[in-house]
């Protein structure tokens, strides 16, 4: 079970397709979340930039976003740093996930439409093929689509601002450990449940399933050391 080890921009990406900002911080936090910014690299304005294909003052703006959510550290006279994966500071993340993933669950069980509930139900149904098949790339493209979902339907846009701010660190601890530490099988079908409750307009079982997915994630974390 092996994933593609680097994911690169869309060269057919257009100019318009967001700010030059926004670009820049999404092309950066991927490439830091999938480790081809390794921890502890030195990041350069000019050299990042010209990889890009943006200017410079779009990229010092992404640089500072990703310092505010930790992905770079930026420390005067030496530059700007990848920042390192600590597995104290992934479970703190953890304990303040655990409460957002909660209430965005259950908000999204009980103000998801009819047409978020039936592509919540097709998705329980393409993560329980994925826990079957053992299908990893399939699972990342789900996960990503289920957590991008949730936060659509739960209509709270503090608690999903609070969430995209801890996204990009988590992903990260997720790609460094996976291939070593993951169960699939299980973290697919935990991920299922989710979605299957809010399919089902279920507040309670999506609270319940999403606490019993948190518990995973921080076995999967402590697994790590």
């Amino acid at each position: 079970m092996r994933m593609s080890d680097s994911v690169t921009a869309d060269p057919k990406e257009k100019p318009d397709d967001g700010s030059l900002t926004e670009r820049a911080y999404r092309r950066l936090e991927e490439l830091i979340a999938t480790l081809q910014l390794r921890p502890g690299a030195v990041l350069s304005e000019a050299a990042l930039a010209q990889q890009l294909g943006i200017g410079r003052t779009p990229v010092r703006e992404a640089l500072q976003r990703l310092a505010s959510e930790g992905m770079v550290v930026v420390l005067p006279r030496r530059g700007i740093l990848v920042s390192e994966i600590d597995i104290g500071r992934q479970l703190r993340l953890l304990e303040v996930r655990r409460e957002l993933e909660r209430l965005n669950a259950r908000n999204a069980a009980r103000r998801a439409s009819r047409e978020e509930r039936a592509a919540f139900a097709e998705l329980a149904r393409a993560l329980e093929e994925a826990a079957r098949t053992g299908d990893d790339i399939s699972f990342m493209r789900l996960d990503r689509r289920f957590n991008s979902m949730i936060l659509q339907a739960g209509r709270n846009e503090f608690a999903a601002k609070a969430m995209r701010h801890m996204q990009g660190l988590s992903r990260r601890f997720w790609y460094q450990h996976y291939q070593t530490v993951l169960d699939l099988p299980r973290c697919a079908r935990l991920h299922k449940d989710v979605a299957a409750a809010i399919a089902e307009g279920d507040e309670a079982a999506a609270g319940a399933a999403s606490d019993r997915l948190i518990d995973y994630i921080e076995e999967f974390s402590r697994a790590t050391l």
